[in-house]
Order: structure tokens, then sequence, then C-alpha cells
């Protein structure tokens, strides 16, 4: 199916945005873990794609040009805080979570938490990879950098992912079980 036929109608192409609106929250939030900004900053990349969808050429890249907007819009939101704050000091894990109250919920806790502790490209390469199931050229389009870049950074990512939760089992449980595999 061609662009023109996916979206000659602007109506179909906010169909198609209000399909991604969940995926882009995710994301969003798996970055900033605010709800209120990661709102934000969806939005903002949805008014950004709206004023933009012309310069959408294969309705199949869709997926990667909005994760682009998105990752612009984070970068931007980064810059104009970096005024203000330094990211590193900003605490990036909620404290009170109901999900840490069900079993299997508290290891999907553990992991958010663990990830939330990664460098912001690591994790961002570790939600579009991993989290979203992007390939490794998709997330290069998205964040720019080359596709070695995304490999070594994911390596990287995964390592320290892995550290960290064995540290964090390590100091929960007092003893020296650990973590198998993350991914």
């Amino acid at each position: 199916m061609t662009l023109p036929c996916l979206f000659g109608r602007s109506r179909q192409f906010h169909r198609e945005l209000e399909t991604k609106w969940h995926r882009l929250y995710r994301l969003a939030y798996a970055w900033c873990h605010d709800t209120q900004l990661a709102s934000d900053l969806v939005q903002e990349s949805i008014v950004k794609a709206l004023g933009n969808r012309k310069q959408l050429r294969e309705s199949q890249a869709m997926d990667a040009w909005l994760f682009t907007i998105l990752a612009n819009c984070w970068r931007d939101h980064i810059r104009r805080s970096r005024e203000m704050t330094d990211i590193d000091d900003v605490p990036l894990v909620h404290a009170s979570n109901p999900e840490t109250e069900c079993g299997q919920l508290e290891i999907v806790c553990r992991v958010r938490a663990a990830i939330a502790e990664l460098a912001i490209d690591q994790r961002q390469i570790i939600t579009l990879v991993d989290l979203e199931g992007l390939a490794y050229d998709e997330v290069a389009l998205v964040l720019g950098i080359p596709v070695g870049t995304v490999m070594s950074r994911l390596f990287r990512a995964r390592r320290d992912l892995k550290r960290r939760l064995n540290e964090a089992e390590t100091a929960r449980n007092g003893q020296g079980q650990r973590i198998r595999s993350v991914i």
C-alpha cells in the first residue's frame, strides 16, 4: 500500500497517530519516568508529526519516524532542563509502586528501576531495541548514530543492567543468588 493511499486524507493520518499514542507514551515514560512529562513529550511529538506529515515517505517507516520525533523532543527537553539542573541529579525511580505487591510484577518493577538507573543513552537503546523491538538500523536512524554505536551501547547497557540487577538481588537476599539472564 502506498503512502498517498494510506494517508491521503488527514483523518486517516490522525487515526494512525492515535493508534501509536500508547507505544509512544510507553517509550517516553521509559525514558523519563514521569507521567506528565511523558504525556507532554508524546503530545509535542504528535503535533510535530502532524505538522510534518509530508516528510514521511514510506508508511512502513512510520514507527521509526515517530520514534525519531519523540527522541528529538526528549533531547530538546534535556537541553532545556540542563540549564536548571543536571539530568543525573533527577530521581528517576518511584519509591511506591503497587506492582511490588505481586511476585511476578515485582520483577518487572526491579527491572524498570534498574533501567531507570542506566545512563540516558543506554536507557534509550534498551527501550528501543529490547522493549519496543526496533531493529538496529531503525534505532540508528531514530537516535542519529551509526549502527555500530547502537550495537556497542546495547552491549554495555545489557551488561550494566545485568550487573545492577545482580547487585540488587544480592542486597535483597543477602546471598550470592543471581539473575542469570535479563534479556
